[in-house]
């Protein structure tokens, strides 16, 4: 298992990979959506420069766009890590996001993943990770809870959880 920053992917296989998920599911928003394979190429290259914290739009926060590659060097899933939160991001998404694409759920990606975003999160200085899942989204809240998630609040829709990385 390996992650891949977006820009740095394949961006043909990355491009397929995006295609895999409709523009909202269980919480997961496909920015691309719907995207050309160029307006991919250019959406590639913002996601570089705001991961530097370049051309950030008001209200956004520098973040890295991952790609989960398998053992078999197949694109599996996609992983976004907020570097910083707003207030809005606390409250909300918190620092990762993540989705696996329908044809490679319920192998356990998820979970893995998840742990790999972790230490990149660690690596950047985040001691506490914050997340939010649909509370209908039950592998989600598992994949959660398989990396330490203590769920600290909920709403109607959503539990909100947190994960040491002391």
């Amino acid at each position: 298992m390996e992650l891949i920053k977006l820009w740095e992917a394949d961006l043909n296989k990355a491009y397929e990979l995006q295609n895999t998920f409709r523009s909202n599911e269980n919480g997961f928003v496909n920015s691309a959506y719907g995207y050309t394979f160029t307006e991919f190429l250019k959406y590639a290259k913002e996601c570089e420069r705001y991961a530097f914290g370049v051309d950030l739009p008001e209200g956004f926060v520098p973040a890295t766009i991952f790609i989960l590659e398998n053992e078999k060097n197949e694109y599996v899933g996609i992983f976004n890590l907020r570097h910083s939160l707003t207030e809005s991001l606390k409250e909300g998404a918190g620092h990762i996001g993540y989705g696996i694409s329908p044809n490679y759920r319920k192998r356990g990606y998820a979970a893995k993943g998840l742990a790999l975003v972790l230490q990149e999160a660690k690596r950047i200085g985040i001691n506490e990770a914050l997340l939010s899942v649909d509370k209908t989204n039950v592998a989600s809240i598992k994949t959660q809870e398989a990396n330490g998630a203590e769920i600290y609040r909920e709403d109607d829709r959503k539990y909100y959880s947190k994960i040491s990385l002391f």
